[in-house]
């Protein structure tokens, strides 16, 4: 039998003709700068045909799942990918939901639960009913009071479900957030209605709303002064323009006055209930419920149950002195203490009634705290989480699969990890390899590559410079091969970036009395016209620092808009600041035809280029693939149609009017350089650097997303794609773009999230330019380079969760000591 995975030829994309064999039941690295071909080999090659030949072996069919462009591989094995894109950002999705530990919960505070009597108050012990309980659809059936004999319902699972009419908080449907409108972002109190005192009305809008306004007042017999500022009116003119004649809100003045009929005679919806009716309607249209958010609509936790999700009955019910809510805020670690004292807590026939759930959910949190994710809790909502920590949770759930003779391929498990926690993570892989699984990872991470059985160095350089194999074989191995970059960094040959010396400034920011989350009262001094980096455990409350209460502040001091900062006692030197730019992993965009030209603002000054090179003959609207005109209206630009297929899920296929190229073939028929604009879209972001140099409005673009390490980046690659640490570099990139208004703080969350080492330093180099112009840079980080570069440090801890929130150390690097935690 054949110990090998064996490729023979690999093309698809960058790849240059690739050949190799990856050692079987082993854990193998693959690695190399970004944009080198890693993903493609891994994901693209390796992990698609593992699939299309396991279902092809099953007699399914698979004429939608293509072959890869490879001459032959042989000896794969059924792969199970874990990549960095979150698939459920819904939010009713939690981590308790998605690890399945809160179903677990709620089973056993169903079985054992004690709640008091509504009636005299005193508890209601447990029933020990019989297996209804461990139904999801049960409904709760009807018990008296032991003691005063009123009525309660049962309690089944149901019943501790916020996903269910029967669990969930009632005033918010179990979201545990409410949407309510912000009067002050909405109009301006300073204007009339007619001078445009309604902020997202236009013109041709308000001329239509002013005689809908006056004839809703005249219905119930008062004016309305249209030319009067806001602030003159009275409370029932500001409640008919704010909520309209159908509102709680406007009907207390009027309580036995009927509505009007239409909207001629006077039945206006209100500036606030038409935004909050239109963000409910597309609830499946996150960039449209994230402009209405923008516009004036601002999230705030439900009052009824406290954020908590769950109805009063629920919120009452105790296991042994503790309710399911509080149980859902402690730390998984917290957690996992808790369940191993019920057995001695437990007596009578309480214990052998839940001994197998709590075994279950001992062994599942288990899971969690070894892919090192212990300091999150049940009840963080999913879209929350980063890449990283979504990767381990599948980890976990991997590690309870007991399946063996699989490939797994993993993308960057260590992205949000600090190095303390390296090692655990390793070992989790080692175990999923010891299962007698091929565990096939993409990873910068030095201490990852160290410990691998097998490393794979693709490069030499990004994009077309990629695509090759520069070194493979044993971590020792590749560390000597001459012309291996990697090669260079894990032998020491590289040289490490060093701290430029600036130490502490003269002028900081200092954050008092910081008790977010689990922020322990910090006071916290951070140096400006430096970079600074704040470290620490993951969950250590690094993120709640500075996003969470820095940058809800500063939105408020600098732009009058956001919700209220965090917790804590104020902020001083702002004065020092002209205004701070927050670039964080949040996707540029959900909208498939935004992509990174469009984003970062490269395009329009390409198009402008082509249609002066048609020479009147076209305008640059024509090479936009968004508008009609110049694109293909057969795919409407998307150079893919959709197939329906019936019971089967949809199939895009490449169009057959323009092949792909998105665009009519006019457009296509004027070139810039040999170019014509799909072959743009096509290139990366160096070499569209390369056609461009002449023209400066593009080359500057361009050559500030090849600084910050997009350089492998395709033009046109859909901007939902983009990885995290791509997203914000590139955000980071459009912002480099902006003039800057005075002294700038740029906070950075975890920027070299998918960067090799090399990759790295050039990142640093962008930074180290922002300080010496004066700006100041405080980045969240876990890499021990950009530690190492920088002139301050911060180190949150010593643990993640409830045991974080406190100042470890902080001052030079030099000063500041990490010998458990540095490589």
């Amino acid at each position: 039998m054949d110990d090998f995975i064996r490729v023979t030829g690999a093309r698809l994309h960058n790849l240059q003709n690739v050949s190799l064999s990856l050692p079987k039941n082993k854990l193998v690295v693959l690695t190399g700068l970004s944009g080198s071909g890693k993903s493609t080999l891994a994901f693209d090659t390796l992990h698609r045909e593992g699939q299309r030949q396991y279902l092809e072996s099953l007699g399914m069919v698979t004429g939608f799942t293509s072959k890869p462009a490879v001459d032959s591989i042989t000896g794969l094995s059924p792969s199970i990918s874990v990549d960095q894109h979150l698939t459920n950002r819904s939010p009713r999705s939690t981590v308790g939901t998605v690890t399945e530990v809160f179903t677990y919960l709620r089973l056993l505070w169903s079985r054992i639960g004690v709640r008091p009597c509504p009636g005299c108050g005193k508890d209601i012990p447990p029933s020990y009913a019989d297996d209804t309980e461990a139904d999801e659809d049960a409904e709760a059936g009807q018990r008296p009071c032991p003691h005063c004999g009123t009525s309660v319902p049962e309690l089944v699972m149901g019943s501790f479900s916020f996903n269910k009419p029967a669990g969930a908080c009632p005033a918010c449907t179990g979201l545990g957030e409410v949407i309510r409108p912000d009067v002050r972002r909405l109009v301006d109190d300073d204007k009339s209605v007619a001078q445009g005192a309604v902020k997202g009305w236009n013109a041709k809008y308000t001329d239509w709303s002013v005689p809908v306004l006056r004839a809703a007042a005249g219905h119930y017999g008062f004016t309305f002064d249209v030319d009067a500022p806001l602030r003159q009116l009275d409370d029932r003119q500001r409640d008919l323009l704010l909520h309209g004649v159908e509102s709680p809100r406007f009907r207390r003045h009027f309580p036995d006055t009927d509505p009007p009929a239409t909207v001629a005679a006077g039945r206006f919806e209100g500036v606030a209930t038409a935004l909050l009716r239109r963000y409910n309607d597309r609830a499946d249209d996150p960039e449209y419920r994230e402009r209405a958010e923008r516009q004036g609509l601002v999230k705030q936790p439900c009052r009824d149950c406290d954020g908590t999700r769950l109805g009063a009955v629920a919120r009452a019910v105790t296991v042994h002195g503790l309710t399911v809510v509080e149980a859902a805020r402690l730390p998984l670690t917290d957690l996992a203490g808790w369940l191993g004292g019920l057995r001695e807590r437990s007596g009578g026939d309480e214990w052998p009634l839940v001994e197998p759930v709590v075994a279950d959910l001992e062994e599942r949190v288990r899971r969690l705290l070894d892919v090192g994710v212990g300091y999150l809790t049940l009840g963080q909502a999913t879209p929350s989480l980063s890449a990283g920590e979504t990767q381990r949770l599948r980890l976990a759930a991997l590690l309870g699969s007991g399946l063996t003779g699989v490939l797994y391929v993993l993308d960057e498990p260590t992205i949000g990890l600090h190095p303390s926690d390296t090692a655990r993570l390793v070992d989790v892989l080692r175990r999923l390899r010891d299962l007698g699984n091929t565990v096939l990872v993409i990873e910068h991470d030095l201490d990852v590559l160290k410990a691998a059985d097998h490393v794979v160095d693709v490069g030499p350089g990004a994009g077309r410079d990629g695509g090759r194999i520069v070194a493979e074989g044993t971590p020792e191995e590749v560390a000597r091969t001459e012309g291996s970059v990697t090669g260079a960094y894990l032998s020491g040959r590289a040289a490490q970036p060093v701290s430029r010396g600036r130490g502490d400034g003269a002028s900081a920011l200092v954050i008092r009395g910081a008790r977010a989350h689990n922020l322990k009262n910090l006071t916290v001094r951070i140096p400006l016209a430096r970079l600074v980096t704040v470290t620490g455990p993951s969950g250590s409350g690094k993120s709640t620092l500075l996003l969470d209460i820095l940058d809800r502040a500063a939105r408020r001091r600098f732009h009058g808009a956001g919700e209220q900062p965090g917790e804590h006692d104020g902020i001083d030197g702002w004065e020092h600041l002209g205004k701070i730019v927050t670039v964080d992993q949040e996707p540029v965009s959900r909208m498939p035809r935004s992509n990174a030209a469009t984003y970062g603002e490269v395009f329009t000054p390409i198009r402008e280029v082509f249609a002066a090179r048609s020479k009147g003959a076209l305008t640059a609207g024509h090479f936009s693939f968004n508008t009609a005109g110049g694109r293909c209206e057969r795919c409407e630009g998307a150079g893919v149609l959709s197939v329906h297929m019936h019971f089967l899920p949809a199939v895009e296929v490449r169009c057959p009017s323009c092949r792909g190229r998105r665009f009519r073939p006019e457009v296509l028929g004027v070139r810039y350089e040999g170019y014509d604009i799909a072959q743009v879209l096509a290139a990366t972001v160096d070499e569209a650097l390369e056609v461009f140099r002449e023209v400066p409005a593009v080359a500057a673009r361009l050559r500030r997303m090849a600084d910050v390490g997009l350089g492998y980046l395709p033009l046109g690659q859909p901007a939902p794609t983009l990885s995290g640490g791509e997203a914000q570099r590139l955000k980071l990139a459009k912002e480099l773009g902006r003039r800057a208004a005075g002294r700038t703080l740029y906070v950075l969350d975890e920027p070299t999230t998918g960067l090799h080492a090399a990759d790295t330093a050039r990142l640093l180099g962008v930074l180290q330019r922002l300080v010496d112009a004066g700006h100041s840079v405080v980045t969240i980080e876990h890499n021990v380079d950009v530690m190492r570069a920088s002139d301050w440090l911060i180190d949150l801890g010593p643990v993640g969760g409830s045991g974080g929130g406190r100042v470890m150390a902080e001052g030079a690097p030099g000063k500041v000591l990490f010998p458990e935690r540095t490589r």
